[in-house]
């Protein structure tokens, strides 16, 4: 199964982008299944298990830039009843019979999310990870079942005998951790798929419980009744597939090839090497690139070849000013594995500086990420 997935996402690769960081306004949406745990009332005098059900959410949000994110969620959980246990008025823990109905959780959360600049695989990944805090509902239809009851009624009348019992609703905070991976997609700039797993808990909330004695039993033409509360903690894991999209996100320029010297002419003097976000190795192009210029320098007369490393704008001055270095030092040590003196390169690194496409700070810009060889 492993090798098929695998086969699948290589078959993938021409449609799939340069992962990018989020930036501006974003929507997203996903489904999935969720596995509810049991539904525990305090000191569990109720027990409520449920079959796995489905997951739904839509979100909006804001990314900075540079990996954090911030969004509002609306999400709907709905788990069918297997089973039913209440305490007895003997302290036995026993099943009702006849259980139905299904338990729904509505969910509004304001979530923090941040994108780690890491990708797995040499692939166009992202993995991330967020939490969460909300308010959650927690509604149950009237779901329930029938058991022998006791009721307390007024006059000191009392009641025991067959009856049902049925749950309302009742809402809590809520809270939520997110470990998810996002896959850019080319042909539609801004869009990317998302897989996710989430853990999803609400406090302890009030839900109504309704006891109604049946077969026809009445007390002074009354059906006996109650109505009381009991409170419930909600424990959930999910996994889920969706899509997010960034808008204003447009095509991503393509890379400058160098500039290679014209057949039979004078050769070039100035050469570009690009580099991957966050990367001081040379690509197989970029080999190529640096063995062109080392070759070509054998046919002008030069008295140094300079190596100028540059950054973008993401991360820190600091960071990034080793990082510059890192790359010229990289190109160097190629151009003299190509032949070139090493007496004859001189390497210095500008960070983010003398940007080759402005842009503001924090952005990947891929234009930035260089290393310029210049022979005098």
């Amino acid at each position: 199964m492993l090798r098929k997935l695998l086969l699948a996402g290589l078959c993938l690769m021409p449609a799939v982008a340069a992962a990018q960081p989020v930036q501006g306004l974003y929507i997203g949406a996903g489904a999935g299944v969720n596995f509810a745990g049991t539904l525990s009332s305090s000191q569990s005098t109720t027990k409520i298990d449920t079959n796995v059900g489905p997951l739904g959410l839509v979100a909006i949000g804001w990314g900075f830039g540079n990996g954090l994110r911030v969004e509002l969620e609306g999400s709907y959980r709905s788990n069918s009843i297997s089973n039913i246990s209440n305490r007895r008025i003997n302290g036995l823990t026993l099943p009702i019979s006849n259980v139905s109905g299904n338990a729904a959780t509505y969910a509004v959360m304001a979530n923090v999310l941040y994108d780690i600049p890491f990708h797995p695989f040499s692939l166009p990944l992202t993995p991330y990870v967020g939490a969460g805090v909300g308010y959650g509902w927690l509604d149950f239809g009237n779901a329930g079942g029938n058991e022998p009851i006791l009721l307390h009624l007024p006059l000191g009348n009392t009641y025991s005998g067959p009856g049902a019992i049925s749950y309302g609703s009742g809402g809590a905070f809520a809270y939520q951790a997110i470990v998810g991976t996002s896959l850019a997609i080319a042909p539609v700039p801004g869009l990317s798929v998302t897989l996710e797993y989430r853990f999803f808990g609400m406090a302890q909330a009030s839900v109504s419980r309704n006891l109604v004695a049946t077969g026809g039993n009445t007390i002074n033409g009354v059906t006996p009744s109650s109505q009381g509360h009991v409170g419930f903690q909600v424990f959930d894991n999910a996994v889920l597939i969706g899509l997010r999209y960034n808008f204003g996100v447009a095509p991503a320029p393509a890379i400058a090839p160098a500039v290679v010297p014209a057949p039979a002419v004078t050769a070039s003097r100035s050469y570009l090497v690009f580099f991957d976000w966050d990367k001081a190795t040379l690509t197989d192009r970029a080999r190529q690139i640096v063995a062109e210029a080392a070759a070509n320098s054998t046919k002008v007369q030069y008295t140094r070849i300079e190596v100028n490393g540059y950054t973008d704008t993401s991360g820190t001055p600091q960071y990034n000013q080793g990082l510059s270095v890192r790359r010229a030092q990289a190109v160097a040590a190629e151009l003299v594995k190509d032949g070139v003196p090493t007496a004859a390169i001189a390497i210095q690194g500008f960070g983010e500086t003398h940007l080759l496409v402005p842009t503001g700070p924090g952005v990947r810009e891929p234009q930035n990420r260089r290393v310029e060889i210049v022979i005098r």
